[in-house]
């Protein structure tokens, strides 16, 4: 490899996404999809204005590309795939504008070290990757127009035809970025502060541009407030609700604040987690000298601050990725961070070949193994299922997540069921229920027999398969079948389980013919299905 330079970088880059792109495909074709991305499914068969929980960008697009590549691991995954290639070159373009070429080669190396940026965002079909994609963009955008030199300008630069044309172009990415998810409220509210915290932005306040974007911001994101319109703001009541207390007394949880900042550091490697953290602090500390740092530390400070301080009385589980639109931009920093370092002399310079050469092959042979262990489960006995048994006492490997249940679907062939008219199927939990659509490919209707159905309420009728006959698929959930599932059928018979295979059997399902869906005859608005079955939509009052 020659030397990095400012104008060999970018070939450099192109490389990068180049091979990272081929063998995400690989990954994208071969692993199973995961809970979430199996619940998301059927929202790609559903094509609608907006849905429960996400905007709906992310559906489109993987309807688009199962439309070219077929129902398929890969098929539904591609257009993540296609985005991440996108995010790498504009966290290069962006970080370019902001420092250098070389420190835009090695924020790139960066986001590809980092566990959930490499994976998960760029491998799996989740909303991430069109607002990764759609945030640098709107953010290049801006760095055209208030971080690159000249910014200050003249009214004649500031009133130019560019100027104008930049701004539509804001306007519209930050669109887009809307439609993926509602993270890009911390894009707006980081732009202002950036402008409002720096005295010789603050002529932006009284330019129509910044008034142009965010009405055409609106404008784009007409469907998603149109759908919430017609279903009670269901979306923004979700979201909303998430960082709120449900249903106890306030209190402060410690706990979960700090399992938080943990899960962050080993979503990100701790060794990439900790100089991305002091890259925060560096662009805090700076921020008043180079506009490159305080439009860094403005775009990152919010989504990571906000989803860390909400764990203090509210349980955000392991979303431990909400952050992420934070420390992506911290990547630009890191970067010129980096190449500073590689460029001196002495002790510093050696630590950060080392710290390099080491997270490049953690991260290229820890995905190796866990993506063959994933597909293959050789690693059965002191791996992932070994770690969570020493700290959780549990002995189901996570991994299996990420295989997808295609033994329901040989049961279903089996009894006649998958050709039945007179069959559907269901769960007590949405993340089930999701796993079940997608070993069927969407071939039955679904219901989710639970209060916390989410967007699979929206898409299918339940009042249509009345009189039907179901197969409920449980996992361990036999009190739920007792109170959330027997009331809506005449009987309910459990059968031989189904046995999840991939190095042998490794879980277990249990299976459950009912018969005869009806109405409950309990009362239980707590549920959507009982209130479709009455006339109701599933959600509101």
């Amino acid at each position: 490899m020659k030397k990095l330079t400012e104008k060999n970088a970018a070939s450099y880059v192109a490389i990068i996404i180049f091979v990272t792109f081929i063998v995400r495909c690989f990954i994208a074709a071969y692993t199973g999809l995961g809970n979430g991305e199996s619940y998301y499914f059927r929202g790609s068969l559903h094509l609608n204005l907006s849905y429960f929980d996400q905007p709906p960008l992310f559906f489109w697009l993987g309807a688009l590309s199962i439309k070219i590549f077929g129902l398929s691991n890969f098929g539904i995954r591609f257009a993540s795939v296609l985005l991440f290639a996108g995010t790498t070159w504009m966290l290069f373009l962006v970080t370019k504008k902001l420092f250098s070429a070389k420190a835009g080669f090695w924020a790139v190396v960066v986001i590809n070290l980092s566990a959930v940026f490499t994976y998960a965002i760029a491998c799996w079909y989740q909303p991430d990757a069109p607002l990764m994609f759609f945030w640098l963009v709107a953010t290049y955008f801006i760095v055209e127009l208030m971080v690159s030199p000249g910014t200050e300008g003249s009214e004649a630069t500031r009133n130019s035809r560019r100027t104008w044309l930049l701004w539509l172009a804001v306007g519209i990415s930050m669109g887009f970025a809307t439609l993926s998810k509602y993270h890009v409220l911390f894009l707006f509210a980081g732009v202002f502060m950036y402008i409002a915290t720096n005295k010789s932005q603050r002529h932006w306040l009284r330019h129509p541009g910044p008034y142009i974007a965010v009405l055409i911001t609106l404008i784009m994101a007409l469907p998603i407030l149109w759908w919430n319109s017609q279903n009670n703001w269901v979306s923004f009541v979700f979201q909303g609700s998430r960082a709120g207390v449900k249903g106890e007394q306030f209190q402060l949880h410690f706990d979960w604040f700090f399992r938080s900042i943990l899960g962050q550091s080993m979503f990100l490697l701790p060794w990439i987690w900790f100089p991305t953290i002091r890259q925060l602090y560096i662009s805090f500390k700076l921020r008043k000298q180079l506009l490159a740092y305080s439009f860094s530390f403005w775009m990152a400070i919010l989504p990571i601050v906000f989803f860390t301080l909400v764990t203090l009385w509210s349980d955000l589980q392991y979303h431990f990725h909400w952050q992420a639109p934070g420390y992506m931009m911290l990547f630009i920093p890191l970067g010129f961070g980096i190449d500073k370092c590689l460029n001196s002399e002495g002790k510093g310079k050696r630590l950060t070949r080392r710290w390099l050469n080491f997270s490049v092959c953690f991260t290229v042979i820890t995905i190796g193994v866990l993506t063959l262990h994933m597909v293959t489960g050789f690693w059965s006995s002191y791996g992932p299922k070994g770690v969570v048994h020493f700290f959780h006492g549990d002995t189901v490997d996570p991994t299996i997540q990420g295989v997808d249940y295609t033994d329901i679907q040989t049961r279903f062939e089996k009894e006649g069921w998958l050709t039945n008219p007179n069959v559907f199927t269901g769960a007590p939990r949405w993340w089930l229920t999701g796993k079940v659509d997608w070993a069927l490919k969407g071939k039955k209707d679904i219901i989710v027999f639970d209060p916390d159905a989410r967007n699979l309420a929206f898409l299918v009728d339940p009042k249509t398969l009345v009189g039907k006959d179901a197969i409920v698929i449980g996992d361990k959930h036999q009190p739920f079948i007792d109170a959330n599932v027997k009331p809506y059928f005449d009987s309910v018979t459990r059968l031989p389980d189904i046995q999840i295979m991939r190095n042998g059997p490794e879980y277990t399902l249990q299976v459950y013919y009912c018969k005869n869906f009806h109405l409950s005859r309990l009362p239980r608005m707590d549920m959507p299905v009982y209130r479709q079955l009455i006339g109701l939509p599933p959600f509101g009052k």
